[in-house]
């Protein structure tokens, strides 16, 4: 018969059967009491954040509405290359400008329409953000892929490989980024199309990503190295190891489980982080140009007409604060949810 000092020291070293996850467990068959693991624990303790699930339900809005913006734009009846206010003289001013308040809002333009041009702001936004948040989502995932095989090998491995990629992460990390990709940015599209010839919008997209995901993955490789320094040498690790385990299972079975957390950490701190720079190379005129609808490209166009009309600025701005806000609060949600010592 287990002693009670005994059931009390498995139930504490045993995940998920905490006390924490026996307050909260469910009971099995028999009337024992079943304790949650660790993912369940995570899950209760973000459902307990009412900042994080808020935000959490404004960037899936986001996504969402990026993701069907060819249903949106035929339910509204617009599309975002159209010259509305050349067709209708009434919608613009004889200075070229929104003839309503607002930058035109009303209930045919809901967000008005652009100065001079005159295509639809609502829709132009919509598109733009499908863009930036398509190109920083694939960016985020090349990313992450790239950070965790490096960083585990390093890690892993040891000696003369951790060495060299260690070398090889702080030289990148030397470049500034923001500058490197400027510069970075017509070498690599030239590296696909001749200066003389007009850039396709796909090969701006391949460049924007290639540029970003190459100067983008050494920090997670670096925390992630950390991480599996410390772990390859746990009592698990050996385990694995003495029982003939190759290294590719240790890695697939012992190591990946143990650092999912800084995995998913980082990766919502990394999207929105890629999203400004992506919409920054736009607005500098090195990313997606126009006619194609960006979120940077939306600034760029706004800065020549902030004057006259604010909203056609204010209108982008606003919607990129709220989505970079709500990501970066979603974050730190989910690093509380993972941490079980947090009171959160």
């Amino acid at each position: 018969m287990t002693s009670p000092s005994q059931t009390a020291a498995t139930t504490s070293d045993t995940p998920g059967l905490g006390p924490e996850g026996l307050k909260k467990g469910k009971t099995g068959k028999g009337g024992e009491l079943v304790g949650r693991s660790p993912g369940q624990l995570m899950w209760t303790r973000f459902k307990r954040d009412r900042t994080g699930m808020l935000c959490a339900i404004i960037v899936l809005a986001f996504f969402v509405i990026a993701a069907l913006a060819p249903v949106i734009s035929a339910l509204y009846g617009k599309d975002p290359y159209t010259l509305y206010g050349s067709n209708d003289p009434n919608l613009m001013d004889e200075f070229g400008y929104p003839a309503g308040t607002n930058g035109g809002i009303s209930p045919e333009h809901w967000f008005g329409i652009e100065p001079q041009l005159g295509r639809d702001v609502f829709m132009r936004l919509i598109y733009g953000m499908r863009m930036s948040l398509g190109i920083s989502v694939a960016v985020t995932i090349l990313t992450v892929i790239t950070g965790i095989i490096i960083g585990i090998t390093a890690g892993y491995m040891g000696g003369k490989t951790d060495y060299f990629l260690s070398r090889v992460i702080d030289f990148l990390l030397a470049f500034p980024s923001q500058l490197t990709f400027v510069a970075f940015m017509p070498v690599v599209v030239a590296l696909f199309v001749p200066p003389s010839d007009e850039t396709p919008t796909y090969v701006r997209v391949c460049a924007l990503i290639i540029v970003q995901w190459s100067l983008g993955w050494m920090g997670l490789a670096r925390l992630l190295r950390g991480q599996v320094l410390s772990l390859r040498e746990r009592e698990f690790v050996e385990a694995a190891k003495i029982t003939g385990a190759s290294p590719w299972r240790i890695i697939r079975k012992e190591l990946l489980p143990n650092v999912v957390t800084p995995v998913l950490v980082q990766g919502t701190y990394m999207l929105p982080l890629f999203v400004t720079a992506e919409a920054g190379l736009s607005f500098l005129g090195v990313g997606i140009v126009e006619p194609t609808p960006d979120w940077g490209a939306l600034f760029q166009a706004g800065a020549h007409f902030y004057e006259n009309d604010p909203a056609f600025l204010l209108i982008p701005a606003a919607a990129m604060v709220i989505f970079v806000l709500c990501f970066n609060l979603l974050g730190d949600s989910v690093r509380d949810a993972f941490d079980p010592k947090s009171g959160r």
